[in-house]
């Protein structure tokens, strides 16, 4: 296991996410590391070097895994997938069934939603 759900919890919008811990060392992440918050297990890969960081938040069915990285304030729910090497930070917001996968980086006020594909090198800002 890479990590854990620890007792430090918020409320959002009616669902309840968990703040994780690293069981770890890998990539910047040192065992005893907090991350940022989600609702279950399946929100984030226990395999790979994803991780979800600060205050950001993954829930619903939202997925992150290989080596992508959630940060900062982001929020990722609904059904949307954040894979690869990809990156989700600053205030960015991607949910619905939205894809950012590869290289992309999606920062600072971005919204990703719908049906939307952030693919390979793509940078959103």
């Amino acid at each position: 296991m890479k990590y854990k759900l620890t007792d430090e919890k918020i409320e959002l919008e009616g669902r309840t996410l968990y703040r994780i811990e690293s069981l770890i060392d890998f990539t910047d992440v040192k065992i005893g590391d907090k991350g940022g918050f989600i609702e279950k297990e399946d929100n984030l890969s226990q395999e790979g070097n994803a991780w979800v960081s600060g205050n950001a938040w993954v829930s619903g069915n939202a997925q992150v895994f290989g080596n992508a990285w959630v940060s900062g304030d982001a929020w990722v729910y609904g059904n949307a997938r954040v894979a690869d090497s990809a990156l989700v930070s600053s205030n960015a917001l991607v949910f619905g069934d939205a894809r950012v996968s590869g290289n992309a980086r999606v920062s600072g006020n971005a919204l990703v939603f719908g049906y939307a594909r952030v693919e390979g090198n793509t940078v959103l800002k």
